[in-house]
């Protein structure tokens, strides 16, 4: 049934590789792409690397290097050190169960994953203000055992974890679900545990997928700004992160202060671009393996 549908794809391809549009709608369509990535992308990139250096190079790096600066840079890798790790194994398992077993409640759970999208991030902030809280749910325990969840770096986990823990899920779900179980079956039928099948046979299978959503998710993790910024107090040197550190230092007129800490997500942005490229290259050779694979089957 498979050989059919490859031929006919080839023949698609080959059909449509060999039309052509004509010369003028071409390049109107090339300049429309242009002209629109220079205005969304290039020129509000170049406004950010131009106001962070219009003083000189001192003026630059002193703002990255003072306290409060560096502070909000510690915060905010500490905040993706801890959430994209633990959103990478929640991810891996939410779409394991998914795409490999049917139960009940299936759909709920992937309402679930969905939820954070669907939800404004301030609204996330407000319900872990309602939890933890001094007059939240569990807030006054905590209170209490002198514990301190809200206006403290627990508080910026926690709300960073519920907005990016989508991002590996969602990219792996359908990736397995593409994949199968016939592999993970022959493993264990060879005599595999449910480890090494994991470890040699589905991990493999799915890595550029795990990579493309961990990059999704560290990017989403370091540029949060609206569940973090109801959550944090906003206390200098200890509860900012870079977003609401930029936020500030715009607020109060320090603009090339400001521009140069929005420099350093603006490079984060352009790293995990090229990064993005890498990973979707990688996946592109897998598939094409794959489909050669199966041809020569």
């Amino acid at each position: 049934m498979l050989t059919p549908v490859k031929s006919l794809s080839a023949k698609t391809t080959r059909s449509t590789l060999g039309r052509t549009e004509s010369g003028p709608v071409k390049w109107v369509l090339i300049a429309i792409a242009l002209v629109f990535l220079a205005f969304v992308l290039l020129l509000p990139l170049a406004c950010v690397l131009t106001t962070a250096l219009n003083k000189g190079l001192a003026v630059y790096f002193k703002s990255i290097q003072d306290p409060n600066a560096l502070s909000a840079i510690r915060l905010t890798l500490l905040t993706a050190l801890v959430a994209v790790p633990l959103n990478m194994i929640f991810g891996i398992a939410a779409s394991w169960a998914i795409a490999k077993f049917d139960f009940r409640g299936k759909n709920f759970l992937l309402t679930l994953i969905d939820l954070p999208l669907s939800v404004s991030p301030v609204i996330s902030g407000m319900i872990f203000v309602l939890i933890f809280g001094a007059q939240g749910l569990l807030g006054p325990g905590l209170i209490e055992h002198g514990i301190k969840v809200l206006f403290a770096p627990p508080a910026i986990i926690l709300a960073t974890i519920f907005v990016t823990f989508p991002m590996v899920a969602r990219e792996l779900i359908p990736v397995m679900k593409a994949q199968g179980s016939e592999e993970e079956e022959a493993a264990i039928t060879l005599g595999a545990s449910g480890f090494k099948t994991f470890w040699l046979v589905t991990l493999p299978n799915i890595k550029w997928g795990l990579l493309y959503g961990v990059i999704l998710c560290n990017a989403r993790a370091m540029g949060e700004f609206g569940a973090v910024s109801v959550v944090s107090g906003h206390i200098r040197g200890q509860t900012n992160t870079l977003p609401l550190h930029i936020e500030i230092l715009y607020n109060e007129y320090h603009f090339t202060a400001a521009f140069a800490a929005a420099s350093l997500l603006a490079m984060l942005a352009i790293v995990t671009l090229i990064a993005k490229s890498l990973v979707e290259a990688g996946m592109h050779r897998q598939i094409q393996l794959s489909q050669s694979d199966n041809g020569e089957k």
